[in-house]
């Protein structure tokens, strides 16, 4: 078998620098209320125009404020109003902060959310994902799942459709200007999820050998260079079991849509991923519980940071690979990466205490390393997430007043969405999950 070739990497856009000028920064405030359209390419490869990039290289003398501690005063007017976004149909979903201006109704109304959120859990009401789209994305990522990476046999179905990704995604990414684009952030979703799947938990996974495992499912995500005797072999691999075939399927499509930037730090938060699935295996072979640090630093890393940090690529445009990179802006994404997670920890606490076997989840950390009942554990836990929450949204703030460009601020909007939209679907996903009988 010969290996699969990836087509060439776009181009880079090296008069980044000098578009970020002073008429730029005049009229930041007005640009960041736009939200242009992009079409995509042709069905099945989705192709993205090189978008304007906005470079911090104006900035990089210019020092970060501190966030603004708790209590502090409400950012500016006019910064408040880039934070919240556009006003308007359909646009709910592109505000960073509270929604708590009155807005005008979905026409046609969209229907109410299933379930209950965990009480006391700080977190924004979103509207109901459209119906036709998530219907669309959800025979398409299906007809992935079946007939081009042959993902799961057919007794799996009924948990595949009860997952419902497709509703999950869109209302995670309401800024996607086309369905091709909301299907690059859906197949790496559920690529991810067979991983997590099939080599750590639920379906025949194991802490015993994962190492190896994910090293090899990893080069279909960054890819392997070796000499021509042993590259068939490494390409053969590559369809060898269902994560490793969605794995290097969703990734080609990803690389065919997003810049090189954007694919390279997706393969660095997916490094990550994989060092936290490899922690919390060690964990389990040595049926250990770790302080609650200890658990919090590994959930850093085994957790959703790989969505979020492409919400530019599957919005259409890109951000800047040094705006990407700076620490304020790591440090947000990290924030919202880690409050997502534990999101999952409070809605899968029920699924995971019936599941065989010993889940660490941070309920489950706390009861054990501070003392505490199920109970005071789990209302300890969602006092954390919002601490998590809060320094999210605080952090967002400041690197918005500090860096008024559009691009900056359209990448905290959608990061935001992804944070609300993550909380939608866990609340809404009453297949899934089921709350505790703590109220």
């Amino acid at each position: 078998m010969t290996a699969p070739e990836l087509p060439p990497p776009r181009s880079s856009l090296p008069e980044a620098a000098s578009r970020f000028g002073a008429h730029l920064l005049a009229s930041a405030a007005a640009h960041a209320l736009d939200v242009e359209g992009v079409t995509g390419g042709p069905p099945g490869t989705p192709s993205l125009p090189a978008p304007p990039v906005t470079s911090a290289s104006a900035l990089a003398a210019r020092p970060l404020p501190a966030a603004p501690a708790a209590g502090a005063p409400a950012p500016s007017a006019g910064l408040d109003r880039i934070l919240r976004g556009p006003s308007g149909l359909g646009t709910a979903g592109l505000r960073l902060f509270p929604r708590d201006e009155p807005q005008a109704p979905p026409s046609p109304p969209a229907a109410a959310a299933e379930g209950r959120p965990v009480p006391g859990l700080y977190h924004h009401t979103v509207t109901e994902p459209d119906p036709g789209l998530v219907e669309e994305v959800s025979r398409r990522i299906k007809a992935w799942a079946l007939d081009e990476v042959s993902l799961y046999p057919e007794d799996w179905e009924e948990q595949f459709d009860g997952f419902s990704v497709g509703r999950y995604m869109v209302g995670c990414h309401p800024d996607a200007p086309t369905v091709d684009h909301l299907m690059l952030a859906t197949r790496l979703m559920v690529a991810e999820n067979a991983v997590d799947d099939c080599y750590c938990e639920d379906h025949g996974g194991s802490p015993v050998g994962l190492g190896e495992r994910l090293l090899l499912a990893h080069t279909a995500l960054d890819p392997l260079y070796t000499t021509e005797e042993y590259r068939p072999q490494w390409a053969e691999s590559l369809h060898a079991d269902a994560p490793r075939r969605a794995y290097r399927s969703a990734m080609e499509y990803f690389v065919r849509a997003a810049s090189a930037s954007q694919a390279d730090r997706f393969r660095h938060d997916m490094a990550r991923l994989h060092m936290g699935y490899l922690a919390e295996a060690a964990w389990a072979q040595l049926d250990h519980v770790p302080e609650v640090w200890e658990y919090l630093a590994m959930r850093q890393f085994n957790n959703f940071r790989p969505c979020p940090t492409i919400t530019d690529t599957v919005g259409g445009y890109e951000l800047a690979a040094d705006l990407h990179a700076q620490a304020g802006m790591q440090k947000v994404i990290a924030l919202a990466g880690n409050a997502t997670t534990i999101v999952n920890d409070l809605y899968s606490y029920t699924k995971e205490l019936d599941a065989p076997g010993h889940h660490l989840n941070l309920p489950v950390v706390i009861a054990e390393r501070e003392g505490l009942s199920e109970r005071d554990a789990y209302l300890k836990s969602i006092e954390v997430h919002n601490d998590l929450m809060h320094d999210f949204e605080r952090e967002a703030a400041a690197l918005a007043e500090a860096c008024p460009a559009p691009g900056v601020h359209r990448f905290l909007r959608g990061v935001a969405a992804w944070v609300d939209g993550n909380h939608h679907w866990h609340q809404s996903n009453t297949y899934r999950y089921t709350l505790p009988d703590f109220w």
